[in-house]
């Protein structure tokens, strides 16, 4: 069979994607990735056909920095401090969060024209099954259009279907559906209705530990995690053992090419390891490091490494709740300390997903504290980890139940099944 992947502007949701890809390409499937312009080189350097859906718009950093949600209150936390958990539906208003989500994802991500342009390669290509991303919703919309089954691809806690499902708690009547008013005029001038799978999909794969939330009422087919950070030359030194416990620090590649920091800068982040005896490798960017010139003694920077080869030798990671940082450090046990985001993306729920998940587990600290995030708190939770051995045994034990889950060959046969069950007629 045909099988379509949509994935967003972000690389590391394309990664995460790429071991199902090449398992079905393993199990004999044609296999195709479709994406906005800014990942079409990154599709390729996967190995994998792609195509680069709709025209090239500008830098995904001006488009995250130029958009603004329109007057409401667009901080849902309202005067919230402390902690927040998975179960949180919406701070706040749920209806506004949607609807900022919807506009954001519309206007940064998906334009119309882009929709269009993917529903023309359906067309064109005839997938039988579309896989997408869980903020592509031009994916459901094509393969509504041409009839393939279609299931989602989530990162994180299922963020659409908790809060629709606190929308719809609240009534969705009051206040309406900023996604159905979205994609339903597309779906119309196409000749098809919109209804729940159209952002929910007919199934949602779930690459995620199974403490990571998820709503009632959504046909979930859990999968194991197998991290993919991208091609890379790993360098030399990364193999050789540390003298001194190591600990890597990043912010992630997607944050990186939108443009969007986190509460602690890198300053701060610096100073929280300047005086403590360890090996620290930074992951930042000459853009990241922007004026920071006291680089301490005992911190290497580098542009880029892969995880998958520098975290094995890792005893901890700060980061901010990238997916691809997540994954990998579970695959290989490595304690986390995950930073909160700033206001505008903290909404996001990924971070909170993973941060609360981990730290109730005794794998890592959630190191949020409202908005304000000091040295002081990096390094007391940096020595936390690092001096108490129990959370090393509890991420070895949360990689242990992660490898007990269905792998990507492994949910092939169950996805062949559940597309010809929803497959439906060709236009």
């Amino acid at each position: 069979m045909r099988v379509l992947f949509v994935t967003n502007p972000f690389k590391a949701h394309l990664y995460a994607q790429v071991p199902l890809a090449w398992a079905f390409r393993a199990a004999g499937h044609e296999v195709c990735v479709a994406g906005p312009p800014e990942v079409a080189e990154a599709i390729a350097h996967c190995g994998l056909p792609g195509v680069s859906i709709g025209a090239e718009m500008p830098p995904l950093q001006e488009r995250v920095a130029g958009f603004e949600a329109p007057e409401g209150p667009c901080d849902p936390r309202g005067d919230r401090t402390g902690k927040s958990v998975q179960s949180d539906y919406g701070w706040g208003d749920p209806h506004i969060e949607l609807r900022d989500f919807t506009l954001g994802v519309h206007q940064v991500f998906f334009p119309d024209a882009m929709t269009d342009d993917l529903v023309g390669f359906a067309r064109a290509w005839l997938p039988d099954l579309v896989i997408w991303d869980s903020s592509a919703f031009p994916g459901a919309v094509a393969a509504q259009v041409v009839g393939a089954a279609h299931a989602r691809f989530i990162l994180s806690v299922d963020r659409v279907a908790q809060v629709r499902s606190a929308c719809r708690a609240a009534g969705f009547d009051s206040a309406g559906d900023p996604l159905r008013d979205w994609l339903q005029p597309i779906l119309q001038r196409y000749g098809r209705d919109f209804d729940e799978t159209t952002v929910l999909g007919q199934w949602t794969i779930a690459p995620t530990p199974r403490w990571i939330w998820q709503p009632d009422g959504v046909h979930y087919l859990p999968m194991r995690s197998v991290p993919f950070n991208g091609p890379a030359t790993t360098p030399r030194w990364v193999y050789e053992p540390p003298a001194r416990k190591r600990v890597c620090i990043t912010q992630g590649i997607s944050h990186r090419d939108a443009g969007i920091g986190g509460v602690a800068s890198v300053g701060d982040l610096f100073k929280a390891v300047a005086d403590l005896d360890i090996e620290v490798i930074a992951t930042f960017n000459a853009q990241q490091l922007g004026s920071t010139s006291a680089i301490p003694d005992n911190v290497r920077v580098v542009d880029f490494v892969p995880f998958t080869s520098l975290l094995p030798t890792c005893s901890a990671i700060v980061h901010d709740g990238g997916v691809g940082s997540f994954a990998t450090a579970l695959e290989n046990a490595v304690p986390q300390i995950i930073v909160p985001h700033d206001s505008k993306v903290e909404k996001w729920w990924g971070p909170v997903a993973m941060g609360d998940g981990l730290e109730s587990r005794g794998a890592g600290v959630y190191a949020a504290n409202g908005h304000s995030l000091t040295p002081d708190i990096l390094r007391d939770s940096l020595k936390l980890v690092l001096e108490d051995p129990s959370f090393a045994a509890n991420a070895a034990r949360l990689r242990t139940e992660m490898r007990g889950m269905p792998t990507p060959s492994d949910v092939v046969p169950a996805l062949e099944k559940l597309t010809a069950d929803h497959r439906g007629s060709r236009p």
